[in-house]
């Protein structure tokens, strides 16, 4: 089979328009497809190398082990036995199908190939006659959250927070489909897809079911589709889903979480602050700016950018992540930032996608900044170096004795709600797609990456060579290779951490602004730093070979949160280049509630090429508190060792903090 290499990046360019009319609007700015994108360097390639080699396997194995590949297999026949697991549990495979097609569409590996061949054999075969999907209730397990009917539970009907995930599971199945199908040009899947999805559009409509999405997804799987196939039909089933919300299905009543939980307190239009359960809430919200960018929908578009504007200011984490409260898993109140934080990995992904779609819908260097962010803290902590080891939550601090993730103090290899490890293999490989983008006439360089990419530009592809050692080094080259001479921009981001803002609002800032100004050169000329939405645009007729340098300096900085931020008020994160850093007790002999900052703390870098698989440290004087006193002058100045955030929790279990106390007017 020719494999049709067009994959949809993070569901944010047009649909290949094989099977249909190729949609006529999307987003005004498009991601270079990952599949274009050859990323070389010594930060992420390794990561990427054992997504491909490890991770993707090891949550196979695990899908095998836990019961949940057998699951289709029962319910198509071919074996005996119950339901084993959570009804929510199909979504864990075809997450892990959309992580392979991924891997697939980069390089051939027939291994992998022929397993998801057969893989999705077992789910043709589970798939019901008229297309509907949902293991636990083929087999008839008797499962409280699979009810007496079809999408009955849809919405919790019996206990809180026991939605069937019906819908939950076949976007997920979308999205895979969709993917596989792009990898590989096989149908098997994505029939199955348009199969279920048709079903869903038979009920899904007025005068039938009009209830919201227990756990949205599906809006974000329905729209992959639509682009693929060219069918209005399933567009504007995401956004009647979408609009479905607000008519009070969830409300309170019964034990249930509440209608804000789900995002359902008020319709999708009139929603201005971020609340409820945070991965429910940005699936959603990038669902919204899809329908806000292919409908060109201003309704849609004001909220979705009111949304982000909640979150940036008064609710996301220093490290990107977002999660305030472990109990709904969600958001809290404005300014509400705990350090012991829930931060779910699958938050981490699902802000990621949103921002990326925020950048593609608005041009604006503000939403990579946040994205980039995410990549190398919030989300990164999440997996291990060896791609087998997982947190669910993602917290700023660790007291090396409460049991953070899911009852452990390590990350564990596997969960019983295990959404978090299946999320990463599917994310990863998808990376690459967010380096580049183009606009009208404009190539946009959002991240920092040695490598190779191929870019789609008007009536040519002109090629982008990269070398960099970023994150650690702020100094970029990128040599442009147009097929033939040519006047387009280039608009190379401008990192907020490098304008003295670490935060696009002023949730975040550096105590002291720095005078280390970035540096821009073409051909090896220095050229004005003008920005544009946090962008120097470079604007010339390219040749091949023509060279862009930007040099970003990296002090370490002190961040300091808002004064409404009552948590960390008294205390600085340390930052260097896009890096958050943290104090482990390992490093700082065994503790580190005891340690606190002088006034104007003064610190070293250095690289450790042999330590954590090769960072860069950050080494400073401290004081020690003394035991039951407040008064850090009282105790004796030591030495302060700080680690990449992301790199934490990999030597042994211990505590962990990333917002430090500093004292005023003491000096070491």
């Amino acid at each position: 089979m020719k494999r049709v290499f067009v994959i949809v990046v993070l569901n944010a360019v047009l649909g290949s328009g094989l099977l249909g009319a190729t949609p006529a609007r999307d987003y005004p700015i498009r991601p270079v497809p990952f599949t274009q994108v050859q990323v070389r360097d010594g930060f992420w390639k390794p990561r990427l190398d054992t997504n491909r080699d490890v991770t993707v396997w090891y949550n196979f194995k695990k899908c095998e082990e836990t019961g949940r590949i057998d699951n289709f297999a029962k319910a198509a026949g071919l074996m005996d036995g119950a339901f084993q697991g959570c009804p929510f549990d199909d979504s864990d495979v075809f997450k892990v199908i959309e992580g392979a097609a991924y891997i697939l569409a980069m390089g051939p590996n027939p291994k992998l190939d022929a397993y998801l061949d057969d893989l999705i054999a077992k789910i043709v075969a589970a798939q019901e006659d008229d297309g509907y999907l949902y293991t636990a209730r083929t087999l008839q397990s008797g499962h409280p959250r699979a009810g007496r009917d079809r999408w009955l539970n849809e919405r919790g009907a019996q206990t809180p927070d026991q939605d069937s995930h019906e819908l939950y599971n076949v976007g997920h199945l979308y999205e895979a489909a969709v993917a596989h199908f792009q990898a590989t040009g096989k149908r098997t899947l994505l029939d199955v897809a348009i199969k279920s999805a048709d079903l869903i559009a038979e009920h899904w409509r007025p005068g039938k079911l009009d209830i919201a999405s227990g756990h949205q997804e599906i809006e974000i799987g329905l729209i992959k589709l639509y682009r693929v196939t060219g069918r209005a039909k399933y567009l504007n089933l995401a956004k009647y889903l979408l609009d479905c919300r607000g008519r009070g299905d969830y409300a309170k009543s019964d034990g249930h979480l509440g209608p804000s939980y789900y995002s359902d307190h008020k319709p999708v239009t009139e929603q201005t602050e971020a609340v409820g359960h945070s991965v429910r809430s940005t699936y959603m919200y990038s669902a919204m700016a899809d329908v806000a960018a292919i409908l060109d929908d201003a309704a849609y578009r004001r909220a979705v950018d009111a949304l982000w504007r909640s979150v940036s200011v008064a609710k996301l984490y220093i490290t990107g992540g977002i999660g305030a409260q472990r109990g709904i898993e969600g958001f809290g109140a404005d300014y509400e930032l705990p350090n012991n934080a829930y931060n779910e990995t699958c938050a981490a992904i699902g802000n990621a996608l949103w921002n990326q779609r925020m950048f593609l819908l608005h041009g604006d260097a503000q939403y990579i900044d946040v994205l980039e962010r995410i990549l190398y803290n919030g989300f990164l902590a999440s997996v291990s170096f060896s791609g087998d080891r997982f947190f669910y939550p993602n917290p700023l601090a660790c007291d090396g004795v409460e049991k953070f993730n899911q009852g452990a103090m390590t990350r564990q290899p596997w969960f019983d709600c295990s959404c978090c490890p299946v999320n990463i293999v599917r994310f990863l490989p998808s990376i690459p797609g967010m380096v580049y983008a183009t606009g009208p006439g404009t190539i946009y360089a959002n991240l920092f990456m040695t490598g190779r990419a191929r870019v789609p530009l008007d009536d040519q592809t002109v090629t982008l060579i990269q070398q960099t050692e970023y994150p650690w080094k702020g100094r970029v080259v990128i040599e442009v290779r147009p097929e033939r001479p040519s006047a387009f921009s280039l608009a190379v981001r401008i990192p907020g951490w490098a304008r003295n803002a670490p935060a696009p609002s002023d949730l975040y800032r550096y105590r002291q602004r720095t005078s280390a100004s970035p540096a821009l050169e073409v051909n090896g000329r220095a050229m004005p730093m003008r920005l544009r939405k946090g962008y120097v645009v470079i604007e010339r007729n390219w040749e091949a070979g023509d060279t862009v340098t930007v040099d970003l300096p990296m002090p370490v900085r002190c961040v300091i949160a808002h004064d409404k931020v009552k948590t960390n008020a008294g205390h600085v994160a340390i930052e260097r280049g896009p890096i958050v850093y943290c104090a482990e007790g390992v490093d700082n002999r065994g503790r580190v509630d005891n340690l606190v900052l002088p006034s104007d703390p003064k610190f070293e870098w250095q690289v450790q090429p042999d330590l954590l698989n090769g960072v860069v440290v950050i080494e400073g004087k401290c004081f020690l508190r003394p035991p039951s006193s407040a008064h850090a002058e009282t105790g004796p100045a030591t030495e302060i060792t700080l680690v990449p955030y992301y790199a934490w929790n990999h030597r042994r279990a211990g505590p962990m903090q990333v917002w430090l106390p500093q004292l005023a007017g003491a000096t070491p």
